[in-house]
């Protein structure tokens, strides 16, 4: 028998699979999607078996042998390997970084050099017996001072090198404490006078004879030590076991269930076109406004799916909306549920993980990575947010998940429902275009009007004298609502404190020494940090270029926000949400819980605050500047302005209390704002579809980015010269080529960024040039230390 396996090597003439022998013992064991170390070239690696067959069109007897099988049950289904294949095609990507990415990172190889004893303890030299005394093996860490020792033994054969393959989490196990059942054998148990814990704890025993207790439980209630139980163990009072436990990541106890409310009209009909097409390949656009209950379309449907005995993946885009539905939905389908996101440790997820692969729970929670949850009899998926980038994975493989959703609801015949009060233009121009069925809610859940919205011009604010971050309507505002006990939104779109650091005298930025890009001031550290590379220094005390002490904060961030808010509402209770204040696990959930509890009056906040939060007492949300996505050199930036306003005005007025939003702005008369102010989506919709017209840009067109970076920019900007050649002497002249330029941000990381865009409608040969080009880089480009990344249909081209 012959296994193909993917080896872990990422590589271009590695990029296929290698057939292995498979010795006799393992051939009733070794199945498609396990994992194997294999020796390849001089080293072990891990592998994934993709197939099985009886011959190969290599010699027999040439063919290595599998190593060793890492799993007992394959780790990916044959779903989930045809998935790989067309991923690879889809992304231009390794196939085996589209097997890893599928896999939880518990189970990505942790490789270790190590050297193995060859021959007995006797044949090698004195001074390294010790080291080889209670072991086969030494770590190459723990060598180190012997290193010289050890390549004199590799020479004579005694000493071999080798490399430890082993995954990066174990599984979870708690020891287990059965205690005798027998009270003759209990009472027989000889413990001298003065032992008074083992007199103690025998006493417990007698008292609970029989029973099995985890070891942690049985020392808060007995009041003793581990050691203790071990002596009475050894005298046969009890036994020890190890059994295997799974870590819980919810923080969520106790979750009353609830019942499912009733659907209004507009959302019955919604609910009705899913359920009537349950076992299709449907793909369905549920464009709600804000509060229109779509959440509960999603809880029924799901509902529906799990009575005909199949299961659900309920993907979110954000970390910090996940908490809030995870409890939605514990609340009606209790311990079915598996939650998966990045704010869990590796162990936590490897767990969650095993849950679904072992038919455990019926429906995911979760992040992108979500989507490749190894469910087996899919009904349904769901991506609330269609819209959010943040499906987008930004690195190798570059896969959205809306197209892994339709790949699988094809393979399992079923519909992907795509939630949205802002759908993105491509969604809603293909349900326009009857790809996608569209389904609408115009009205809120529970008849609530929309919130109010005020826009502010901070021209004329800046023209009456008023300097404030805060405009004399929204102070004013935040104040009348904290007198009538009501709670406060206010949105920023960035953190820490200013956006930039300079120097008043000469006009000098404080720079990263590594990006072209401003450093941020740190107000809670009072350090100044680059976003990009992760560089910080203190701020200086006097201008390194002038040497001018005029050092002045410029810009607005959420610390500096904070500061002011003490200015305008003293006393007031505020709680900050952002990458700063919910970097510890666990954060999101307690500032969410903190506020929903009444504990703060103010929840400030960037954009993880913008959608998904629903509390009955926001009475009021303020956006301190719309302008900040307005202004990027992006195509997306009216588009992600619109989808931004529009979901955080969606936060105020969701329950009894009427809801109003202040946006403050400088550039108030664009089309993207004024839309925004009352939801407006199909004239917003009508409008930027001209704008992408015109320049010819999704929708309308295919767009892939390319971007190259080398630490000279000479070389980075000859690379990229040459592979705009390259691209226009292959591709149809119907595709255009834009570049190559600099990036937005023209280095980072002390490396060079160029990039040039490919813009098409049809381009027969697009996989077969890109798959070439990434050929020549791998070859020639990567040994003279450049990079190169392909992004199809990127959702930014900054």
């Amino acid at each position: 028998m012959i296994a193909e396996v993917i080896v872990d090597v990422a590589a271009h003439p590695i990029d296929r699979p290698f057939d292995y022998a498979i010795p006799k013992h393992l051939e009733v064991l070794a199945e498609p999607g396990m994992r194997v170390k294999v020796p390849f070239g001089n080293r072990k690696v891990l592998g994934f078996i993709t197939d099985l067959k009886e011959t190969s069109e290599f010699d027999p007897a040439r063919l290595k042998p599998i190593h060793e099988l890492m799993d007992v049950v394959p780790v990916l289904n044959k779903e989930m390997l045809e998935m790989a294949k067309w991923m690879k095609e889809q992304t231009v990507c390794f196939e085996i970084d589209a097997l890893k990415v599928m896999i939880p990172a518990a189970l990505r190889a942790k490789y270790e050099k190590r050297f193995v004893l060859n021959a007995p303890l006797e044949a090698i030299a004195e001074p390294l017996r010790p080291y080889f005394k209670d072991k086969t093996f030494l770590k190459a860490q723990e060598a180190v001072e012997v290193y010289a020792l050890l390549k004199k033994e590799m020479t004579n054969g005694t000493i071999i090198a080798d490399t430890d393959i082993s995954q990066q989490t174990a599984v979870k196990k708690v020891k287990m404490i059965h205690i005798a059942e027998s009270l003759e054998q209990l009472e027989a148990i000889d413990v001298r006078a003065n032992a008074k814990q083992q007199i103690k704890l025998l006493a417990y025993f007698k008292k609970n004879s029989g029973r099995t207790i985890e070891a942690s439980q049985l020392q808060k209630e007995a009041g003793v030590t581990l050691p203790t139980v071990y002596s009475l163990a050894e005298k046969g009072a009890a036994t020890i076991s190890n059994m295997e436990s799974y870590r819980d990541p919810t923080l969520l106890t106790d979750i009353e269930k609830k019942e499912f409310l009733q659907l209004t009209d507009a959302q019955q009909t919604a609910f009705n076109a899913i359920d009537a097409a349950l076992n299709t390949p449907k793909t369905f656009l549920l464009h709600g406004i804000t509060g229109s209950g779509k959440t509960e379309i999603y809880l029924q449907t799901i509902d529906q799916v799990l009575k005909e005995g199949k299961e659900a993946i309920m993907l979110v885009p954000e970390i910090s909306l996940t908490p809030q539905m995870t409890i939605r939905f514990k609340e009606r389908f209790g311990d079915m549920v598996a939650v998966l996101h990045s704010g869990l440790s590796a162990g936590e997820k490897y767990d969650e993980w095993r849950k679904i692969q072992r038919h455990e729970v019926k429906v995911v929670v979760g992040a992108r990575s979500a989507i490749f949850a190894p469910f087996e009899n899919l009904g349904l998926i769901i991506l609330d947010e269609e819209h959010e980038s943040s499906y987008k994975q930004d690195d190798s493989p570059r896969y959205h998940a809306r197209d892994m959703a339709i790949w699988r609801s094809e393979y399992h015949s079923c519909p992907v429902l795509l939630g949205s009060a802002t759908p993105s233009l491509e969604s809603y121009a293909r349900a326009q275009k009857g790809v996608y069925e569209l389904l609408v809610l115009e009205q809120r859940a529970k008849n609530q009007p929309l919130p109010s919205v005020e826009i502010v011009d901070m021209r004329e604010e800046l023209r009456r004298g008023n300097r404030s971050m805060f405009s004399v309507q929204l102070a004013d505002a935040i104040r009348e609502s904290l007198e009538r006990k009501e709670q406060v939104v206010l949105f920023l779109n960035k953190r820490g404190y200013s956006s930039f650091v300079l120097c008043r005298d000469c006009g000098t930025v404080m720079q990263c020494p590594n990006c072209d890009i401003s450093l941020t001031y740190h107000r809670s550290s009072e350090l100044m940090r680059c976003h990009y590379c992760g560089h910080d220094e203190p701020v200086p005390h006097i201008c390194p270029e002038c040497t001018s002490e005029h050092i002045r904060f410029f810009g607005t961030g959420t610390q500096k926000v904070e500061e002011e808010l003490a200015k305008v509402v003293p006393g007031a209770r505020v709680l900050r949400m952002d990458v700063d204040t919910t970097r510890n696990k666990g954060a999101h959930e307690k500032i969410l819980s903190a506020f929903g509890e009444g504990k703060a009056d103010i929840l400030l906040g960037t954009q993880m605050i913008a959608k998904g939060l629903d509390f009955p007492n926001i009475t009021l949300v303020g956006v301190l500047s719309a302008d900040t996505t307005l202004h990027l050199p992006d195509f997306r930036a009216a588009e992600k302005t619109y989808q931004l306003l529009t979901q955080v005005s969606g936060r105020a007025g969701r329950d009894v209390l009427p809801g109003s939003v202040i946006v403050q702005s400088y550039t108030p008369e664009h089309y993207a704002i004024i839309l925004a102010k009352d939801q407006l989506y199909e004239p917003f919709f009508d409008q930027e579809m001209a704008m992408r017209r015109a320049s010819g840009y999704p929708p309308y067109y295919y767009v892939v980015n390319i971007q190259f970076t080398h630490e000279d920019l000479m070389t980075v900007a000859g690379y990229a010269e040459q592979t705009v050649r390259y691209l226009s002497s292959q591709l149809s002249p119907n595709t255009l080529i834009i570049g190559p330029s600099a990036s937005l941000i023209a280095r980072v990381n002390n490396r060079y960024r160029y990039q040039c865009l490919i813009k098409y409608k049809k381009e027969p040969k697009l996989t077969e040039v890109m798959q070439q080009l990434i050929k020549i880089y791998r070859t020639e480009w990567l040994k003279k230390g450049a990079t190169l990344s392909i992004d199809m249909n990127p959702t930014s081209v900054m």
